[in-house]
C-alpha cells in the first residue's frame, strides 16, 4: 500500500521499476556523435603537430627554422588563440545554435593548415596557429554541449567520450605521420583532414534543446524524432525538455551575473575545477614536446618511436574507458586517472633527479621513461582528458549553458597555456624532476577534489543533474522511479 501526497498542481509520471522502457542506441545518435568526433580528431592532430614538425623543422634542409624562443610561441599560440574562440563559441552557439557553430569552423581549419603548409617564414606558421587555435577553441566548447543535448542519458557516457577518442586518433595519426613526413607535408596531410568532418555535419540535426530556446517546437520534434529513431515515443522526454526551457523564459534573464548567483555557482564551480586540474597535470606540456622529453631522457628508444607508442597507448586506454564509463560511472574513472598520474609523474621525476642529480647510471632502465608516460597516458586518458568534457555538457544548468561553457573552455585554454608556454621555462629553472614532481602534487590535490565536490551523473538526465546541483525547485516533470513500502502484516 502506497499513499502520495502532492500538490494538486503538482504532476508527476509513476513508474514501476522494472517497466521502464530501455534506451537503445540509435544508428542516428551514433552517426551525430561520429560527425562531431571527426572534428575532434581535426583537434587532436593540431595538438599534436609540433612534438614531430619543431624536430623536423631543425633539419639542415628545413625551409624554415625558428629558434628556441620561436618554437615555443609555434607551440603556445594555439592553446591562446583558442582560449580566444573559447570566449567567442558561448555566444555562437545560443545565437546561431550548435551545428551551425562546428559547421563554420571547417574552412579555416583547412585555412590553417594550408597557411602552414605552404610558409616561407616564422609569421606564416604563426598565423597559421592563431586560426587553428581560434577554431580549436570553439569546437572544444561546441561538441560537448552538442553531445549532452543530444544523447539519451543511457548511452551519453560511451558516445560523449567519441570525441576524446578520435582526437586521440588524430594524436596518432600526427605522430606516425610525422615519423615519415616533414612539417610541411605533414601539414598538408592536416588540410585533409576537415574535409569528412564538413560532410559529415551536414547530415545531421541542431538539439532539440536549442530549437525549443529559439521558440521553434515543430523543429525541435524533428529533431528529436531524428535522434531517438522514427518509432520512438519522444513525448515525454520531448515535455521534460519544453517545460526546462519554460522554466527558464520565466525566470529573471540576461546579466552576467546570472552565472555567479548561489544556484549556479555550484555546477560553474565544479567544471572548472575539473579543467583546472585536467591541464595542470602537465599532459600538453607532455603530448607538445613529447620528442624533446624522450631525448632529453636518454631513452634507449628512438623519439619518434616512443611517441608513437605513446599515442597507441592514449587511443586504446580512452577507448576502453568509453565501454566502462557508463558501467563503472564517472568517478570511479576520475580515481583511477588520479592515482594512475601520480604515481608516474612521482616516478619520472625520480628518474630525472637520478640522472640530473647524482651520479646513478640510468642508462640500464632507459625503458622507464617510456614505461611512465605509458601509464602517465593510460591515466589521464581513463578520466582528467575525457570526463571533464563530457561533464561540462552535463552539470552546466540550460539557462546559463552556453555562456559558462564559454567561460570554461577559455579557462581550460588559459591553463593549458600556461602550461605549454612556460614548460621549457620551469624544465630550465626548476629541473625535470621537481617540474614533474609538482605536476604529481597537483594531481593528488585533484583526487581530493573528485571526492569532495564531483557529483556522479551516470545515467541521469540533464534536468535531474540540473535539478540536484542547482537546489532549484520545478514542477516534478520526470519521472520518479518510487518502490513500494512493504505492508504491514
Amino acid at each position: 500500500m502506497v499513499k502520495i501526497l502532492m500538490r494538486a498542481d503538482t504532476h508527476i509520471n509513476i513508474t514501476v521499476p522494472g517497466t521502464e522502457p530501455k534506451a537503445k542506441c540509435t544508428w542516428t545518435q551514433v552517426m551525430a556523435a561520429l560527425s562531431v568526433s571527426l572534428g575532434s580528431m581535426v583537434v587532436g592532430f593540431a595538438s599534436a603537430y609540433t612534438s614531430p614538425a619543431l624536430v623536423s623543422m631543425a633539419e639542415p634542409n628545413s625551409t624554415v627554422q625558428p629558434d628556441l624562443q620561436q618554437k615555443s610561441w609555434i607551440g603556445s599560440l594555439m592553446p591562446l588563440s583558442a582560449l580566444l574562440g573559447g570566449i567567442a563559441g558561448g555566444p555562437l552557439i545560443e545565437t546561431i545554435g550548435r551545428k551551425t557553430t562546428i559547421l563554420a569552423t571547417a574552412l579555416p581549419f583547412i585555412v590553417s593548415w594550408l597557411l602552414i603548409a605552404l610558409a616561407v617564414n616564422v609569421p606564416m606558421l604563426y598565423a597559421g596557429r592563431v586560426v587553428a587555435g581560434f577554431c580549436v577553441g570553439i569546437v572544444s566548447l561546441c561538441f560537448p554541449v552538442y553531445l549532452g543535448e543530444t544523447l539519451q542519458p543511457e548511452v551519453r557516457g560511451m558516445l560523449g567520450l567519441l570525441p576524446t577518442a578520435f582526437g586521440n586518433v588524430g594524436i596518432l595519426l600526427c605522430y606516425s605521420a610525422g615519423k615519415y613526413l616533414n612539417w610541411s607535408m605533414l601539414a598538408t596531410l592536416g588540410a585533409c583532414i576537415p574535409v569528412p568532418f564538413l560532410v559529415c555535419m551536414l547530415f545531421i540535426p541542431e538539439t532539440p534543446r536549442w530549437y525549443f530556446s529559439k521558440a521553434k517546437g515543430k523543429c525541435a520534434m524533428k529533431s528529436l524524432q531524428w535522434l531517438r529513431g522514427k518509432d520512438a515515443d519522444i513525448s515525454q522526454e520531448l515535455k521534460e525538455i519544453e517545460n526546462i526551457n519554460n522554466e527558464s523564459l520565466k525566470s529573471p534573464s540576461g546579466s552576467s551575473f546570472e552565472l555567479f548567483n548561489k544556484s549556479n555557482l555550484k555546477p560553474l564551480l565544479i567544471s572548472l575545477g575539473l579543467m583546472f586540474f585536467q591541464q595542470m597535470s602537465g599532459i600538453n606540456a607532455v603530448v607538445f614536446y613529447t620528442v624533446m622529453i624522450f631525448k632529453a631522457a636518454g631513452s634507449t628508444l628512438d623519439g619518434n618511436t616512443s611517441t608513437i607508442i605513446v599515442g597507441v597507448v592514449n587511443f586504446g586506454s580512452t577507448f576502453l574507458a568509453t565501454i566502462l564509463i557508463d558501467r563503472f560511472g564517472r568517478k570511479v574513472l576520475l580515481y583511477i586517472s588520479s592515482v594512475a598520474m601520480i604515481i608516474s609523474l612521482a616516478v619520472l621525476g625520480t628518474f630525472f633527479y637520478l640522472k640530473d642529480h647524482t651520479d646513478t647510471n640510468v642508462t640500464p632502465y632507459g625503458w622507464l621513461p617510456l614505461v611512465s608516460f605509458v601509464i602517465y597516458v593510460i591515466g589521464f586518458s581513463f578520466g582528467f582528458g575525457p570526463i571533464p568534457w563530457l561533464m561540462m555538457g552535463e552539470i552546466l544548468p540550460a539557462k546559463i549553458r552556453g555562456s559558462a561553457a564559454s567561460i570554461v573552455t577559455g579557462f581550460n585554454w588559459t591553463c593549458t597555456f600556461v602550461v605549454t608556454k612556460t614548460f621549457t621555462d620551469l624544465i630550465t629553472g626548476l629541473g625535470s624532476a621537481i617540474t614533474f614532481w609538482m605536476f604529481g602534487g597537483i594531481c593528488l590535490a585533484g583526487l581530493f577534489f573528485v571526492i569532495f565536490w564531483v557529483p556522479e551523473t551516470q545515467g541521469k538526465s540533464l534536468e535531474d543533474i540540473e535539478k540536484k546541483l542547482t537546489g532549484q525547485v520545478r514542477r516534478m516533470s520526470s519521472i520518479a522511479n518510487l518502490r513500494p513500502l512493504p505492508m504491514a502484516v
